[in-house]
């Protein structure tokens, strides 16, 4: 971590964060479960259900991209302060195997967090353990609404 912006975050931030998560209708409607979250690291975990997988059978790239995404993003918000958020400004998946099982796992972790960026890495796996995409990604730091 090159810059902290958030050292030292209580309890509160961190449980606050998986309310958050938990209240999210996209998180529900997917299925994401926060299993672990804080010092700029973040595990999610889904069971996999049909809305899931494409036409072929195999897990849809939308599913591990979205995952990936959270992963990063979450990993990122627990080194945030209070009163800051973040967007994603850039995406970049790699997929290397193809999403078959029963569940997912995202790892993701805050790589650089500065006042105005942040980026961080992700690596989406099967219930196998089964390493299945790489991501990396740019996060836009920015003041939550209401916030001035």
């Amino acid at each position: 971590m090159d810059e902290d912006i958030g050292p030292g975050l209580d309890a509160r931030h961190l449980d606050a964060l998986r309310e958050r998560v938990a209240r999210s209708p996209f998180h529900r409607w997917a299925g994401l479960e926060l299993v672990t979250v804080g010092d700029g690291a973040a595990e999610l975990a889904m069971d996999l259900r049909p809305h899931h997988f494409n036409p072929q059978g195999i897990v849809h790239g939308a599913i591990i991209t979205a995952v990936a995404d959270t992963s990063i993003g979450l990993a990122l918000r627990s080194r945030l302060r209070p009163g800051l958020t973040h967007r994603t400004a850039q995406l970049n998946v790699h997929f290397l195997a193809k999403g078959e099982g029963n569940r997912l796992v995202g790892r993701g972790r805050a790589v650089h967090l500065g006042q105005r960026m942040g980026y961080g890495e992700a690596e989406v796996l099967d219930g196998e353990g089964r390493l299945l995409a790489r991501a990396t990604g740019t996060f836009i730091v920015l003041p939550a609404p209401g916030v001035f």
